[in-house]
């Protein structure tokens, strides 16, 4: 074998290996040791010649570095396993990063970019920017029982003077029932469409509603549930249209009047009906993760149910179901309603006033929303709402129960995209606007209801459309809603479901502000666990705005107070949207003003629809502000 030598040159680590830095007395000895070391072994040259053992021994031209590699491999691990790193070496070792403390303190300045830890499990609260705070008395004093006074633990806040309109009560309440009856009526929806083919045997309920934009041919978008046997679940979709009975006065902007079919579907107070056969909604089947106990038969129950539509701050039409959970047994799931039905991608990109191709697809196929950290997940997860800051942010606000339900307050969360949430975003010293609230009613059964979110949100700008001086600012819009207070009865069966609205702000921290003082009623509607007559008892100042109602709207062919039997056992309100005929472009058919209707969708006791349109400002009036923020010490924040 011919003679082999090994040569090793060290230019590139000259500068690690030169006497001043082997001799500095900042170098540990491990450092030390490691650069001599590695000097002895660059520095190596081996002679050999056939009559050694090496003539035995070939190694290719890239393996000749093997062995001083691994020599130094192994040096490094040694020293880097019981010492820290000299900081001359910190831009060639990588460092595990230190553990994170308890809790994750974010500073404010961060905050404003909306940029948030996915790992603040520690408290389960990220507390907002404080300048979005409202102020507070500097030295506001509470009068004590012994009538001294003492600095109180929180105050009312100065409120913003765009809310005073939440504040004023034109309507008294009921004397019996304590609800608030608004003179506008429900009306019937109806899935026949004109001129059916056949007879329609199936029965709807459970509707959910949103406006078409305004250059469409069809006012209305309608998905509903279909009673069927519990061994499946089936819904349906249609574009409908509203039709006016009496006069033209009861007309709005582009109705046209009730056919005599229109009435025979509808009833005489006439209402929404499909412009042609509803479509099944297909909707791919989802895993269930987990379904024990009471919910273990709920796994093979095929289809969603509880629907909701509306749009995204985007203008998305988007769809929320309920069906299996990859998280537990029943979850939320989001999708975009393009992806189901053929006519809405082109509908939306057909303004005649803007040149678009429609607001982009988020949820082009189902996708679950999450609750995070995965401990305050549920088995079963409904009534989520999503909401949309002008920023566009979405947020899902999860519960407004009491803290001293097992829900624990108040929840909201951000999403950081698909469907995955931070943790709790409420701010830790807001104080709950639900408990003050009775824990009774004067009712038979004798027992207090329970809170449930029930539709979603709707933005809303404090001040009128025809306003001239009107411009949606952060410190003029907030987010509406409606909740439900659920009284069972003897059974614990539902009773009723009585109609609150809750108001939030629509900027960070997003606090709650109002709600409503009294549940509210729509003209046609009774609350059981009163008698007839009670619930119609004659109020004057009722009386007096139904009158004035019928004055601006014209004579309707139902009298509000004209049938004194139960209307309905109970009724519930699915979804809230803004009413069709606003010449507004998709990306704002989810924002509103004061004087814009709300159409409210209405589930009748589990085996009809409604539907009812109301002015927002009616729909927010007489309510109750919110505590606020806690305050220590007397100072405020």
């Amino acid at each position: 074998m011919p003679h082999i030598e090994w040569s090793y040159t060290v230019s590139y680590y000259k500068v690690l290996l030169d006497e001043p830095f082997a001799k500095s007395k900042e170098v540990p000895w491990h450092a030390t040791f490691l650069v001599i070391s590695v000097r002895s072994i660059l520095q190596i040259s081996v002679r050999c010649t056939k009559d050694t053992l090496f003539d035995m021994i070939f190694l290719p031209s890239s393996r000749r570095h093997l062995l001083s590699a691994v020599a130094i491999l192994a040096l490094i691990l040694i020293w880097r396993s019981s010492s820290s790193v000299p900081a001359s070496f910190s831009s060639l070792v990588l460092h595990q990063p230190k553990a994170p403390p308890t809790g994750i303190h974010v500073p404010f300045s961060d905050l404003r970019h909306q940029i948030l830890p996915l790992a603040n499990t520690s408290t389960n609260h990220l507390s907002p920017p404080s300048q979005y705070f409202y102020g507070w008395g500097k030295n506001a004093r509470s009068k004590s029982s012994n009538g001294t006074f003492q600095e109180a633990l929180w105050l009312q806040p100065i409120l913003n003077p765009h809310l005073e309109v939440l504040w004023q009560c034109p309507l008294q309440a009921n004397k019996y029932t304590n609800h608030i009856r608004l003179p506008n009526i429900v009306q019937n929806i109806s899935q026949v469409p004109p001129h059916p083919a056949k007879l329609e045997t199936r029965v709807f309920w459970n509707p959910t509603i949103i406006a078409l934009p305004y250059w469409s041919k069809n006012q209305y978008l309608v998905v509903s549930r279909i009673v069927t046997d519990g061994n499946h679940q089936e819904n349906v979709i249609c574009e409908a249209n509203m039709c006016y009975t009496g006069s033209s006065d009861n007309a709005r902007l582009g109705e046209k009047p009730c056919t005599e079919e229109d009435l025979q579907y509808l009833g005489p107070a006439g209402g929404l009906r499909c412009a042609a056969p509803p479509e099944r909604l297909s909707v791919p089947p989802t895993p269930a993760e987990r379904c024990e106990g009471k919910f273990g038969t709920y796994v093979d129950i095929p289809g969603f149910h509880d629907p909701r539509i509306f749009y995204s701050g985007k203008g998305e039409p988007l769809m929320m179901v309920n069906t299996q959970s990859r998280y537990a047994c029943f979850g939320l799931w989001l999708i975009d309603l393009r992806s189901l039905n053929q006519h809405l991608p082109s509908l939306l990109s057909s303004s005649p006033k803007l040149l678009s191709l429609g607001p982009l697809t988020s949820y082009p196929t189902l996708t679950e929303l999450t609750r995070n950290p995965p401990s305050t997940r549920s088995p079963i997860e409904k009534n989520w709402m999503l909401f949309y800051p002008e920023s566009g942010e979405t947020f899902i606000h999860y519960d407004i129960s009491s803290p001293q339900t097992p829900l624990k307050g108040r929840t909201f969360a951000k999403v950081i995209g698909d469907g995955l949430t931070t943790t709790n975003l409420t701010d830790p010293l807001e104080l709950p606007c639900i408990p003050d609230l009775p824990a009774t009613e004067a009712d038979a059964a004798k027992r207090g209801g329970t809170w449930h979110q029930a539709t979603n949100a709707l933005r809303l700008v404090l001040c009128a459309r025809t306003d001239r001086a009107c411009a949606p600012a952060p410190h003029n819009t907030v987010f509406v809603a409606i909740v439900h207070r659920k009284h069972p009865n003897y059974l614990h069966l539902p009773l009723r479901y009585e109609r609150y609205f809750v108001v939030w702000a629509g900027r960070a921290p997003y606090g709650m502000l109002a709600i409503s003082q009294h549940p509210l009623l729509l003209a046609n509607e009774t609350a059981s666990g009163w008698p007839m007559d009670q619930n119609w008892d004659d109020d004057p100042t009722n009386a007096a705005a139904i009158a004035r109602h019928k004055l601006r709207h014209g004579a309707n062919s139902t009298d509000p107070h004209g049938g004194k039997p139960y209307w309905a056992y109970f009724t519930y309100t699915v979804s809230i949207a803004w009413a069709w005929g606003r010449e507004v472009e998709v990306g704002e058919m989810g924002v509103g003003y004061l004087d814009d209707e709300v159409v409210l969708a209405i589930g009748i006791d589990d085996k009809g629809q409604g539907v009812a349109r109301v002015e927002a400002r009616d729909l927010l009036q007489c309510m109750r502000a919110c505590p606020g923020r806690e305050r220590f010490g007397g100072t405020g924040d």
